[in-house]
């Protein structure tokens, strides 16, 4: 059945270009994952609040190394993409990406976590604007949307000040290890001040 519409985007916009690396503010950047930060990975999927939010853990430097490997190949394939957020000496201190991307509507849902020690400083705020920014004006994308669950009032605070206003409330959406959570809806478009 054809679509009435030309794509928003058309297939190769992403995998076109090399994942970029993003400066975020002195001393902070987001690059592509890299094998050798599959240890820093299993260690931040060892907190408990991680774990919580994300819904997974990580068991073994195998599932961690694939964690990390996974992120060229869907680049490549233009359905998500994932920046390690590091500090000056290049240590990840966390995680922002899109999943869910679809260029033919010129979207794509963002995720984020940092690691206990890098929590509270505005690392996560600063690091999702960056991403935002690029996305709507390098990337071409139209709307960046997130969720979180309704009790995870630190991510409501990190969209909610990094300019993504909240939509609405999905009712009972998301099945975490303590039962269904209802989520945050928050989006933001390319045209939004």
């Amino acid at each position: 059945m054809p679509l009435l519409v030309a794509p928003a985007l058309s297939a190769g916009s992403l995998a076109a270009q090399e994942q970029p690396h993003l400066p975020v503010r002195p001393g902070l950047a987001l690059r592509p994952w890299r094998d050798d930060d599959a240890p820093a990975v299993r260690a931040a999927f060892d907190c408990p609040a991680i774990q919580r939010w994300h819904v997974r853990r990580l068991d073994s430097g195998e599932e961690a190394l694939a964690w990390t490997a996974q992120w060229a190949r869907r680049w490549h394939d233009e359905t998500a993409a994932s920046w390690a957020v590091v500090d000056a000496d290049d240590r990840p201190v966390g995680q922002i990406g899109l999943r869910g991307v679809l260029l033919s509507e010129a979207s794509a849902q963002l995720s984020y976590w940092l690691v206990p020690a890098a929590r509270g400083r505005g690392i996560a705020t600063e690091a999702l604007r960056a991403l935002t920014r690029w996305s709507f004006t390098r990337a071409g994308l139209h709307r960046l949307a997130l969720e979180h669950s309704t009790a995870n009032a630190a991510s409501c605070r990190v969209a909610t000040r990094a300019g993504f206003p909240v939509e609405g409330v999905l009712r009972g959406s998301v099945h975490h290890a303590d039962g269904w959570h209802d989520m945050h809806l928050h989006a933001r478009l390319r045209t939004d001040a």
